[in-house]
C-alpha cells in the first residue's frame, strides 16, 4: 500500500531539513512504499562494491542515498522558492485532465517523463 505522493521523478526540489539543507537538485528516483526520494547531488553515501564481470574493479564507490520525502519541497517554477503542491482537474476539451500546481504562484508544474 502506497500513499499518493506529490513529488515525482524529474521534479526540481530543495532540501529543507538535514545535513544537506538548502541544496537543490533533480529527483532521480522515488520509492513510494518507503516514502523516500533520491535527489541529484544530495546525501552522498559510500558503498562497498564487490568486483563483478561488468565492473572488474571493486572498491568503495560514492553515490546518492535516499532521503525522506518530508525533507524536500518542490521549487516554484515562477519564483524559484520552495512551495507546496496542489492538484486540480482541468475540464477543457474531450477529457478532464489532472494537473499539479504550485500553491505559492498558482503556476502549473510540468510533468517531464
Amino acid at each position: 500500500m502506497s500513499a499518493h505522493l506529490k513529488i515525482k521523478k524529474n521534479d526540481l526540489v530543495v532540501v529543507i531539513a538535514g545535513n544537506d539543507r538548502g541544496k537543490r537538485g533533480k529527483v532521480l528516483k522515488v520509492y513510494p512504499d518507503k516514502l523516500r526520494v533520491v535527489v541529484e547531488g544530495v546525501n552522498f553515501v559510500k558503498k562497498h562494491q564487490r568486483p563483478t564481470q561488468s565492473r572488474a574493479q571493486g572498491g568503495i564507490i560514492t553515490r546518492e542515498g535516499a532521503i525522506h520525502i518530508s525533507n524536500v519541497m518542490v521549487i516554484d517554477p515562477k519564483s524559484g522558492k520552495p512551495t507546496r503542491i496542489g492538484r486540480k482537474v482541468l475540464t477543457g476539451g474531450e477529457k478532464a485532465q489532472r494537473v499539479r500546481y504550485a500553491k505559492v504562484s498558482n503556476e502549473m508544474i510540468r510533468d517531464e517523463r
